[in-house]
């Protein structure tokens, strides 16, 4: 193994690229390697923390429990990662949360007619179907507002934050819905398996997770709905004039996202078995930190389903190790953030040496082709 290190180049010669490591034969950055392992490199110095400060840390039901909580907002971050991959942002998630809580709550209690005198209760899955729709309308309604009205994500986004909200304290009159359990002769039970079942020793939740991040993952590779939303999101000009329907993928992204909110609110909904409209406050920031932690550019054009994983569970294992290690809320909330901006700060920092090494490249090229080019 050598080690080489580049020295100040003399006037008039273009700059080498930056300190490499050799090993067999080819050249590996290390800086940038750790720089793009980073959610991951974070996530093992967690575990290795919280192992030493708790010995039921690494236990096996401590780490099944605490990847169900991780698998909430996995599937949010999900559905954030195609937003953001487009470029956009969608504040309305955690609200979208609480709704679809509602909407389940309401129908698996009942929903009276009163012109008939009658009170319908609907199966799990119709309950299931409904909550879904729910949610995802109120991604085709953000989608709408981006792009028939042109409204800014941040703003049309923050406003259905409102609208979601509004809607489920007056659906629910701002009361919780309890015991969703169902009753065997009404035939709406089943609802608990969705949060609170298990597949094979593994919860429910859990598989819904490695579901959705299959899925994800088959659609951003190998179709060309995927390869629209890189697209789009790396130059809107540049997608538009290639061919690419910019509004139906900014459409679809949201709706993604609003899926994706309404799958967690039944998934919590049915753990908990019961339904209240504050459920999902603040989750939308768990799932933009965690797309951010795994890599992505909110700018849009750059993420991946590996890297959104890897940002939940960096998310997930700090909230619990820190609650089982017994920090104040008060400071989780302060080191949740902290770890939020030292992730940017890296994100920005491994793009600086991205363009650094580019530029040095390109001159390097350049150099070369003058040299090699024979005088007239």
């Amino acid at each position: 193994m050598t080690v080489t290190a580049s020295r100040p180049a003399p006037a008039g010669r273009p700059p080498r690229a930056p300190k490499t490591m050799r090993f067999r034969g080819n050249d590996v950055d290390l800086g940038s390697m750790l720089l793009e392992g980073r959610a991951f490199i974070a996530l093992i110095v967690l575990i290795i923390i919280f192992a030493m400060l708790s010995d039921s840390f690494l236990s096996v039901n401590n780490m099944i429990t605490m990847t169900k909580h991780v698998a909430y907002n996995a599937i949010l971050a999900l559905g954030m990662l195609f937003v953001i991959l487009k470029g956009g942002i969608d504040l309305s998630i955690g609200s979208t949360v609480g709704l679809s809580g509602v909407i389940a709550g309401v129908l698996l209690q009942g929903l009276q007619i009163d012109s008939l005198d009658v009170v319908l209760y609907p199966q799990v899955w119709v309950v299931v179907l409904c909550s879904l729709t729910v949610g995802t309308l109120v991604g085709f309604i953000n989608g709408l507002l981006v792009t028939r009205f042109n409204v800014a994500p941040f703003i049309a986004t923050l406003g259905m934050l409102y609208v979601a909200r509004g809607a489920a304290l007056l659906i629910s009159n701002g009361s919780t819905y309890p015991k969703l359990g169902g009753k065997p002769e009404l035939g709406n039970t089943g609802f608990a398996l969705i949060g609170g079942g298990r597949i094979l020793g593994v919860p429910t939740a859990i598989w819904i997770m490695i579901v959705f991040a299959i899925v994800a993952v088959f659609v951003l590779r190998k179709t060309p709905f995927g390869r629209w939303v890189y697209a789009t999101g790396g130059n809107e000009r540049a997608a538009e004039l290639a061919g690419v329907p910019v509004r139906k993928v900014k459409l679809r992204v949201y709706m993604i996202s609003g899926f994706c909110a309404a799958t967690t609110g039944l998934i919590i909904s049915s753990e908990l078995t019961s339904a209240a409209p504050q459920l999902g406050e603040s989750f939308e920031l768990n799932a933009i930190a965690a797309v951010v932690i795994g890599g992505a550019a909110l700018t849009g054009g750059r993420g991946n389903v590996r890297g959104v994983l890897v940002g939940a569970f960096v998310i997930g294992f700090l909230s619990d190790g820190l609650v089982i290690v017994g920090v104040s809320t008060f400071w989780q909330i302060l080191i949740k953030g902290a770890v939020i901006i030292l992730a940017v700060m890296l994100d920005q920092a491994q793009q600086r040496i991205k363009r650094s090494k580019n530029a040095a490249l390109a001159a390097s090229n350049k150099s070369s082709d003058r040299v090699g080019t024979p005088a007239p």
